[in-house]
């Protein structure tokens, strides 16, 4: 009957966004990006991370973690209207900087991607993990760098929509399933209370390493071309506002069900808790996972190839750029686990997020002014402090 319960919603969630009302408007549309970054690939790796190392008080660390998302965001919500009131961009040097180290941040995000979806592809097979799982990284990425040397990148991109709709209606799902688990658990007395296994400082210094899984809504600043800045800003808001809300009761639920140490901590972590709750969840997650880590690499990668190409007033062309970036992300995959790849990108996107605060206090007055320079700091302190999680 769960099984069945969670199939229902995620099918009920598929056909409402499907509705044609709801993707004409605008910003639906708009948020349509950010979110799919937003609760992407962080929905499948966070929950075991949060869970394992910081047991009960994991609802807490999710919650400091939107809370910074969302500062973050505020930033750059100030720097799109403020261009627009300006009508020209200012601080352009500062800009270009910020704009190249988001460039690199893409390409590290690339490799993030792509190295989820080989460990969820080789999951539930007698290959899993390790080097089958960095094989089929690696012909993902060079699959990703033929689309984009053949021109194939408009077609892939078509399928976001797509992908979103069945990430978002999995999630449904596996929420829902979570929930009866979680009521069950509760009425028999079985809800569990795991202590931390952090310091204080151990605990800042992941949670700094874990802000990649929480970003995603600078994406918003980047459809100028699309959509006004009102509508940009309006998009971001509810994207962040909705992934916090759905990150918050996930982790809510998570948090107070397995016992420390039962599931170890590995990238498809996520797969082996959910067959305890609903024998159809694992499949579930596997097909939302591929379709989705797959479609955001196709997004980062054009995104970082037109960034450079742009940056370099087209004397670096957008193909050499993606044979770079691949080339990146197939040396991280061969050198780093994914725990140290996420920490990568979590500083990397810091330092554009640092850059963005910056421009967001010299273009402010008085205490917002003040608030934005404390978030450059802190954006600086997480370039320079965050740590992987350890698995095992």
């Amino acid at each position: 009957m769960l099984d069945l319960a969670i199939l229902a919603l995620a099918g009920l969630t598929i056909g409402a966004m499907a509705l044609p009302r709801l993707r004409a408007t605008p910003t639906w549309r708009a948020m349509i990006t950010p979110l799919a970054s937003i609760i992407g690939s962080g929905f499948l790796v966070l929950g075991p991370i949060l869970d394992d190392r910081y047991g009960a008080y994991a609802p807490l660390a999710m919650a400091a973690l939107c809370l910074v998302g969302w500062l973050f965001g505020a930033a750059v919500r100030h720097n799109i209207a403020a261009i627009a009131a300006d009508g020209e961009v200012r601080h352009k040097r500062l800009e270009d900087v910020a704009e190249l180290a988001l460039a690199f941040a893409y390409v590290i995000s690339v490799a993030y991607y792509l190295n989820l979806f080989g460990a969820f592809a080789v999951s539930l097979t007698e290959y899993h993990g390790g080097t089958p799982a960095r094989v089929v990284t690696t012909g993902a990425l060079a699959l990703v760098a033929l689309a984009g040397w053949v021109g194939g990148f408009r077609q892939l991109e078509r399928v976001e929509y797509g992908t979103v709709t069945l990430k978002l209606g999995v999630i449904a799902g596996l929420l829902v399933g979570l929930g009866v688990y979680f009521a069950g658990q509760a009425s028999a007395g079985a809800l569990v209370i795991n202590p931390p296994q952090l310091g204080w400082g151990e605990a800042i210094s992941l949670g700094f390493g874990l802000i990649v899984t929480v970003q995603g809504f600078e994406t918003a600043r980047y459809l100028g071309d699309e959509y006004d800045a009102a509508t940009r800003i309006r998009a971001m808001k509810q994207a962040q506002w909705l992934s916090s809300g759905i990150y918050m009761v996930y982790i809510g639920l998570l948090a107070w069900l397995f016992p420390a140490g039962e599931t170890a901590l590995t990238e498809t972590a996520i797969i082996d808790m959910m067959r305890v709750v609903a024998p159809i969840l694992p499949g579930l997650l596997i097909v939302a996972a591929l379709a989705a880590q797959f479609s955001a690499a196709v997004a980062d990668t054009g995104g970082a190839g037109g960034l450079v190409h742009e940056l370099s007033r087209g004397r670096i062309g957008l193909r050499p750029a993606y044979l770079v970036l691949v080339i990146a992300g197939i040396a991280l995959t061969w050198t780093a686990d994914l725990f140290s790849i996420i920490a990568y990108a979590s500083r990397a996107f810091a330092a554009y997020y640092a850059m963005q605060s910056a421009l967001a206090a010299l273009r402010s007055t008085g205490a917002r002014r003040a608030g934005f320079w404390a978030l450059t700091v802190l954006g600086a302190a997480i370039t320079l402090l965050g740590t992987p999680a350890e698995g095992s």
